[in-house]
């Protein structure tokens, strides 16, 4: 599956939107990957899972032990990865801001773990998610996400599998062109919800 085949499921599932978004990372974009759609479909996010977990086996030197992903976006797609590779999956959420463990998870020192997230565009949530990790003992071997919207140039800290990648453009709020800056920005992702 290449980057055409996934936008083709986000259009598929009416998950590539087109209007002036609000990023998570506080840019503006003309084009938004709204996933909760795609991720409704269990068919179509099987699909998309199988092929990454396909594309971390032949891309990853070494097998993980256990999938972390960040809530809340990470999380279906960390549960049907780690279906398709026979793992367990568990996730962090924010407490005070800072993602860490909870309702009970654990990780043993040293297990090797692969950072699942679903969309990455500057990784900032995946470098928080690693570092949560990192804090248990357990040693992240890499990440992987279904779409990276920075053309591979958002530097997690590890290796990164991306099962799509392709750049879309995005403004700084008050860099933007006359054609968005018309259309009221709106904010259709997770991040910052009470």
């Amino acid at each position: 599956m290449n980057t055409q085949d996934v936008l083709d499921v986000f259009k598929q599932a009416g998950a590539l939107l087109e209007g002036h978004f609000i990023l998570s990372s506080g840019r503006r974009s003309p084009v938004f990957l709204q996933k909760a759609f795609v991720f409704k479909n269990p068919v179509l996010t099987e699909k998309i899972c199988k092929a990454l977990a396909d594309k971390i086996k032949a891309e990853l030197p070494e097998m993980p032990d256990i999938i972390v992903a960040p809530a809340m976006g990470g999380v279906i797609p960390g549960y049907e990865t780690a279906r398709q590779l026979g793992l367990e999956s568990i996730f962090v959420e924010r407490e005070n801001g800072e993602f860490t463990l909870r309702r009970g998870f654990t990780l043993e020192p040293g297990a090797k773990v692969l950072m699942v997230e679903d969309i990455i565009s500057t990784g900032l949530s995946s470098r928080e998610c690693i570092e949560a990790i990192n804090k248990t003992g357990a040693k992240v071997i890499a990440g992987a996400c279904l779409f990276d919207r920075s053309g591979g140039k958002a530097d997690i800290g590890v290796p990164l599998v991306s099962l799509a990648s392709k750049v879309f453009p995005s403004y700084a709020p008050d860099e933007l062109p006359p054609e968005l800056a018309k259309i009221p920005a709106i904010k259709p992702g997770s991040r910052g919800l009470k």
